[in-house]
Parts: C-alpha cells; structure tokens; sequence
C-alpha cells in the first residue's frame, strides 16, 4: 500500500495542499497548547502541522515516505517541530492512555474488521477525557467521486460511526454535503460526515 501512495505523493504538487482540513480547524477552540496529539495517516502535514500551529506536541504518522518528506518540507517552511514515525497502522505498536487528542481526517485507508481495529486502537491510544477529531466521506460520496475511496466498504455511515463509538461521549456529529477545495485529492462537491467522541 506505501508504494501507491508514494506514487500519489510523488509529485512536488501537495496532492491535498498545504491548508489544514476545514473540519479540524472549526475544532480549534477544543485544542489547548501542549496537548499531545496523534495525527493518523497524516500524509503530507497539512494537519499535523496546523496543530502543532496551535502548540501541541504532534506525532505525525503516516506509510509514505514520500509523504513525510513533503511534511517535513512543510514543517520547516512554517517553523514549527513534529515527531514523525513511518508505520504501518495495522501492524503498529499503538500506545495506551497517551494521547490528549487523535486527528483522523479521511482515514478510509480500510473496511470491516481492518477498520474496527483500526477504531479499537485509536480509543485505546487516548487517554481517559481524551479526543477523536474524524471527518470522512460518506456512502453518498460514489456520486460526486470527488474524492476518497472508491470502494463503498471504505465509506462511512452514520449508524456504523454510532455503533463504532457508542461506548464514547458525542460531542458532535453531523452529516452534511459540503464544496471541498483541498488541492487537487478533494475537489468539488463532497458528502461529509464529522464526529467528535470524548473516552470517558
């Protein structure tokens, strides 16, 4: 999987641009100077960097190298420090009860039981009162094929997210249709859906 998105990252080109997703810095005021964070599939840094903008101790992890690369690039330009590792999410050693606040923004890197693993991990990995920040397409999102997986098990629903969370506090939640303008990977009209769950 690192091999295709290194050819995706390839280019000079910032394949999802060099501006932080709009969902993650609508949740600006939740975020608090030297929260540690863990940004998931961050890619090329757009929102690592942003919250380590906003002062928080980011580990930015990612399976491309390619991508790093251009984190790290994006990173310097803006002058802030990130800690980076290159894993594989499935196969990582995840953390328990480290993390103040987790970043999954567009993370449908998995379906099924790939995916529920993936959620078990990320809870496990925050802290008791801490944060999950996820945005990701929805089912609806094969019409406008303006971005993300093109496989529907890839896709959100609301009942999966509900079920997938329900032993976390809501924050918030809401689908939407939203226009997206994130370089060249998101563009156009999107069908989105946010959550935001507290570990209790």
């Amino acid at each position: 999987m690192a091999n295709i998105w290194d050819e995706k990252y390839a280019a000079d080109e910032y394949y999802y641009g060099t501006v932080a997703n709009g969902f993650l810095m609508s949740q600006q005021h939740r975020l608090t100077s030297g929260m540690n964070c863990l940004a998931v599939a961050d890619g090329e840094g757009r929102n690592g960097v942003w919250l380590a903008e906003q002062g928080l101790q980011v580990l930015s992890v990612d399976g491309s190298i390619k991508a790093q690369e251009k984190a790290k690039k994006l990173a310097q330009e803006r002058a802030v420090v990130l800690d980076y590792e290159h894993i594989d999410l499935m196969a990582w050693d995840w953390p328990e009860n480290k993390f103040d606040v987790v970043v999954g923004i567009f993370i449908q890197i998995f379906a099924d039981e790939m995916r529920s693993q993936l959620f078990e991990n990320i809870k496990r990995s925050l802290k008791p009162g801490g944060l999950l920040l996820l945005q990701g397409y929805t089912q609806r999102q094969l019409e406008y094929k303006t971005g993300g997986p093109s496989q529907i098990e890839n896709l959100y629903t609301e009942a999966m997210l509900k079920t997938a969370f329900s032993d976390m506090e809501m924050l918030h939640f809401e689908e939407h249709d939203q226009v997206m303008n994130e370089g060249s990977g998101h563009h156009g009209m999107s069908a989105l859906i946010d959550l935001v769950v507290k570990k209790k």
